[in-house]
């Protein structure tokens, strides 16, 4: 068996280690380079807290390979399980996060519920305003700018052969397979992955298989370096949009949310949009009320893909043999990666996967 990758991020170079490590020949391919596209703009969050419940399995799966990824990778990600406080300041998120934490104990999810005293006893200067929280202990964050590198060259440490800076990819289906052409040559293989991202509908528009899919930038930034003081992922459970921060070891303080991602063009970059700063940072500061005097260094955005009800692409396609998507994780792929990764592998190279999926699945737009 031999299987193409399309695509150098998070999902695609874990999905290209995995398959590796499986002993199956593969090549990945990158457009541009290795982790920058939705990857790097990401905030870094691994959480299960307000996922979809169908997801809980996976992000579960997910969450024992980031346990492990050290060892897997032989190198430090900067996964940290500091665990994630998610704090709630009215009664309707109050009632959100209730609802969820019931919902999700059948799924094997439980989450402490924290009072006001409490939070502050634990997590003292964080949400002084809070009337709640949730804490998930288990969860954390890492570097997204570490991430996809690492699964890339430990996927290369296991045979794959691995082409970055390889343009946009011409795909042919054949009797045998299916030829890519790129600007690094002509590749041939029985098995295609599209692991695209936000250029991943394109490719299934080429097997008939259109997704409802929006490209969009999230709003993100950094402050200067801090006394490291804030331990968990700090989130926010809003209907409107909340805010997040993490503080990183070097003391900076990395923050996004709280205002809508910017609409990129087809084609196009994504830009950070100053208009919702105030916005932005006033919610910031609701969460950790010390950042108010605190210098921002940079803003970024990046390319992330949003299918229209809010769920991944993920699994076989529905119109052709030997092809298969895992794409539009919708801004919150970050946490699921390793566990798409290793699903993948399992699912091409075995024909079934032990974590359902099938609610993903690419023929749920078919007609």
């Amino acid at each position: 068996m031999q299987v193409i990758v399309l695509g150098g991020g998070l999902m695609g170079t874990s999905t290209a280690f995995f398959l590796a490590r499986r002993g199956v020949k593969v090549r990945l391919i990158e457009r541009g380079y290795i982790g920058t596209g939705a990857t790097v703009a990401s905030f870094g969050n691994i959480r299960r807290t307000g996922r979809n419940l169908n997801q809980l399995p996976l992000a579960a799966r997910s969450l024992a390979l980031w346990n492990q990824s050290q060892e897997l990778l032989g190198r430090d990600v900067e996964f940290r399980a500091t665990g994630h406080l998610r704090l709630i300041f009215d009664a309707e998120a109050r009632s959100d996060m209730q609802t969820f934490a019931e919902a999700a104990r059948p799924w094997g999810f439980d989450i402490d519920q924290l009072e006001p005293a409490e939070i502050q006893r634990r997590f003292p200067g964080l949400g002084p305003s809070a009337i709640a929280a949730s804490f998930s202990p288990r969860d954390g964050s890492a570097n997204p700018r570490l991430v996809s590198p690492a699964f890339a060259d430990a996927a290369a440490h296991h045979g794959a052969e691995i082409f970055s800076q390889a343009g946009v990819p011409e795909i042919r289906k054949t009797e045998a397979g299916f030829d890519v052409t790129t600007a690094q040559g002509r590749f041939s293989a029985d098995i295609l992955v599209n692991c695209a991202g936000g250029w991943g509908p394109a490719i299934a528009e080429q097997f008939d298989e259109p997704v409802p899919l929006a490209i969009r930038g999230p709003q993100m930034g950094v402050t200067e370096p801090l006394p490291h003081r804030i331990l968990p992922v700090v989130g926010m459970w809003a209907r409107d949009g909340g805010a997040y921060l993490r503080q990183v070891e070097r003391g900076n303080v990395v923050f996004g949310g709280g205002v809508p991602q910017v609409d990129v063009p087809e084609g196009g970059f994504a830009h950070y949009d100053p208009a919702g700063l105030t916005r932005q940072l006033t919610k910031l500061v609701r969460l950790c009320p010390a950042l108010a005097d605190t210098t921002i260094i940079r803003h970024w955005s990046g390319t992330e893909g949003y299918v229209s009800d809010k769920l991944p692409i993920m699994g076989a396609s529905g119109t052709t043999a030997g092809l298969f998507h895992a794409f539009g994780f919708c801004g919150h792929g970050f946490q699921l990666g390793p566990g798409v990764g290793d699903t993948m592998a399992e699912l091409i190279a075995t024909g079934a996967s032990e974590t359902p999926i099938d609610y993903m699945s690419i023929t749920r737009f078919s007609a």
